[in-house]
Order: C-alpha cells, then structure tokens, then sequence
C-alpha cells in the first residue's frame, strides 16, 4: 500500500470517528430525556414531601426533582391518580395538578 493510500484512508477513518462523536453529543444536548434530572435527597426531600402530603392530604411521593426555582414532589394517592407539586425554594407549594401522564410520569 503505498503511502499516499494510508493517509487518504486514515483520514477517511478519523473523519468517520469524529463525525460519529458529534453525533452523539448533538444527540445527548437535544434527546429531550430526563437524564439530567436531579432528584431531591436530604432534609430537603423530607421538607419537600411534608409539603407535598399536605398538599394532596396524603399518598405516597413516588418522584422528586430539583427544579430551577425550586422542587417538584409526585405523589401517587390511594385512588391512583398521581399529582405534581410544584413548590418554591421555602416548601411553599406553588401549584399542584393532576398528572394526565399517568402515574409513572411517562407518556410513552
């Protein structure tokens, strides 16, 4: 193989692997999924439920995510329906509404 043959092909190869790894990062920025979701912990996840409870008049938190302003607590209640809380950075509930998702929080 002469020498000017091994550079076009691997530089054939090189433009394949870094076009596949731009791929998957532009993939990764735009899926849409909730990988990036960080889910509440500590005594900030048990202040967050309290409120959450509260809200609903019982269930059971089945889901909590950190949000930009605050935290967001899914409550499963004993009749299947499944709400979302929404509260403020203080636990002060800021909405709540029934998820039409379903009780996974997936519309799949």
């Amino acid at each position: 193989m002469s020498r000017t043959t091994k550079k076009i092909l691997i530089g054939a190869a090189l433009t394949v692997v870094f076009a596949g790894i731009g791929a998957g990062f532009a993939n990764a920025a735009d899926s849409g999924d909730d990988s990036s979701d960080v889910p509440i912990s500590g005594t900030a996840l048990d202040e967050a439920s309290k409120a959450a409870l509260a809200q609903t008049g019982g269930g059971t938190v089945v889901d909590s995510e950190v949000e930009d302003n605050g935290y967001e607590v899914e409550v499963n209640l004993d009749n299947g329906t499944q709400v979302e809380v929404e509260l403020d950075q203080s636990y002060a509930v800021v909405s709540s509404s029934v998820n039409e998702e379903g009780d996974d929080g997936d519309a799949d």
